[in-house]
């Protein structure tokens, strides 16, 4: 007899359809409430402006907004791709000896006990004012998570799989290219979501340090001026930015890892075929 429930993706696509309604329904609750609060209680602009003022305030500044943000895109970008190259090789490095992961591994998590605040000013004095300091800064703020994950990702191998395939005579780079790196991908982009989500922090923390130009420096004359509504206005800037990239990372990973998502999915449907 035909088995009359809905295959996996009939079944599933509904509900990712709907998954994101929770989050929008809380965040719009906040922005309510933000709003209320601040009609209320009277509070003055400059202290803490309502959604709707920062709204006003955005559209105002777009121009000048647009300018800095593309300056910032910039550098996230380039300092994303450093990373993503560094990262990625020092987690083979890793992979590749024992030796070297004994000598890599804890030099990374050193690495990340030292405030890159105090790294940025010295970037700027060997590199000047120009893109440079901002890029290395997000490369360092980014390249750990994927270094991390891609080492990781490579030693949790199948070892049966492996096992197999040199048993059939398979050389090192076939059983590297074959199994061991797709099946690292997931957790490789795992890290590079981590990564990309803190890019435009970095970004921001660069302009901090030296700069003439990025949202980093439009934050802190905006708040020199006392225009907070311009601050949040670049917050809110920045925070899309940042859920673009990170939406960008997710759609590419869905395209080259669909055989992982699809597995997941089947395996879902024969729990619930077992309940």
């Amino acid at each position: 007899m035909r088995d009359k429930r809905a295959r996996p993706s009939q079944r599933w696509r509904p509900l990712g359809n709907w998954r994101y309604a929770p989050p929008f329904v809380l965040l719009l609750s906040l922005l309510i409430l933000w709003q209320g609060a601040t009609a209320i209680w009277q509070i003055e602009s400059y202290i803490l402006p309502s959604p709707w003022e920062i709204l006003q305030a955005g559209i105002q500044a777009r121009g000048l907004l647009a300018q800095h943000t593309w300056q910032t895109a910039q550098e996230t970008f380039w300092g994303f791709l450093l990373a993503l190259g560094a990262g990625f090789s020092l987690g083979l490095a890793i992979d590749f000896s024992p030796f070297l992961r004994d000598a890599l591994y804890p030099v990374l998590v050193i690495s990340q006990t030292i405030p890159i605040i105090a790294i940025a000013p010295l970037l700027v004095i060997w590199f000047g004012y120009g893109i440079w300091p901002k890029i290395i800064v997000v490369g360092l703020v980014c390249f750990f998570p994927i270094a991390v994950n891609t080492a990781d990702g490579l030693r949790a191998a199948d070892p049966e799989m492996i096992s197999l395939l040199r048993t059939m005579g398979a050389s090192y780079k076939d059983i590297f290219l074959k199994v061991r790196l797709p099946g690292a991908l997931p957790m490789i982009f795992t890290g590079v979501k981590v990564a990309i989500t803190y890019s435009v922090v970095g970004a921001i923390l660069g302009e901090w340090v030296g700069g003439s130009k990025g949202l980093g420096i439009f934050m802190l004359r905006s708040t020199n001026s006392f225009r907070t509504d311009w601050v949040f206005a670049s917050i809110a800037v920045t925070a899309v930015l940042s859920v673009l990239l990170f939406g960008s990372v997710k759609l590419l990973e869905r395209l080259t890892l669909r055989w992982y998502y699809t597995a997941a999915r089947e395996e879902r449907w024969e729990e619930i075929q077992k309940k």
